[in-house]
């Protein structure tokens, strides 16, 4: 058995439960498709009008797959590397540089890891704090989705209340592609579409409406 969670929204907020589920062992497709067949059949189990959609490369779903933050670019440059070369740490950083690496090289960087504590986030010349915990990484995921999808395309986010995504593990990271599409339908419910949020009224936002 695993555990993974499911954001969704509850009175105005994006929130968060954790499932148990059978996980099914290997790094094939197949194989993470049925781990993430249980997770929404243990998420249906406890509600049954729950529309659940994985957000990676291994959803099912069309629409799921294009949301992965793997297939995301802002301005474009890939979602991941603007989210590590925006760090700023103790003693170096936004490295910038790594813009126009390939994402896996961009995190992998050294700098990330000897530069010190994280003190914020610097994009575009504008700094990010790092609370509330996962801003910067939410701002830059709905912007991106707003930039490069259609509005078809955003508006089926609408279908699903429940997202999922099968990598994500809260015991060793903080940012995911689930919560940030939960947030993306939380907006659409409540603007009947997705604005263009500069970032105080996006952090403002998310202070109101995203739990942990």
């Amino acid at each position: 058995m695993a555990k993974r969670p499911a954001f969704f929204i509850r009175g105005g907020k994006v929130i968060s439960e954790i499932y148990s589920f059978e996980w099914f062992p290997g790094f094939a497709v197949s194989q993470k498709q049925k781990s993430i067949e249980s997770l929404h059949n243990a998420i249906m189990k406890v509600d049954v009008n729950a529309k659940p959609l994985e957000i990676s490369t291994k959803s099912k779903e069309p629409i799921g797959i294009k949301l992965s933050a793997f297939n995301l670019k802002l301005n474009n440059y890939a979602l991941e590397n603007i989210f590590q070369g925006a760090k700023v740490f103790e003693r170096g950083g936004p490295y910038l540089d790594l813009l126009d690496v390939l994402p896996k090289e961009a995190k992998r960087d050294e700098r990330l890891y000897n530069s010190g504590k994280l003190r914020a986030f610097c994009y575009q010349n504008d700094d990010f704090p790092l609370t509330p915990q996962t801003v910067f990484y939410d701002f830059i995921y709905v912007s991106a989705v707003k930039q490069s999808f259609a509005i078809d395309e955003i508006n089926a986010v609408s279908n699903y209340n429940y997202f999922t995504d099968i990598e994500f593990n809260p015991a060793k990271s903080i940012n995911t592609q689930a919560r940030a599409a939960a947030i993306i339908k939380l907006i659409l419910d409540e603007y009947g579409y997705l604005p263009d949020f500069q970032k105080q009224d996006f952090i403002q936002y998310h202070k109101e409406h995203i739990i942990y």
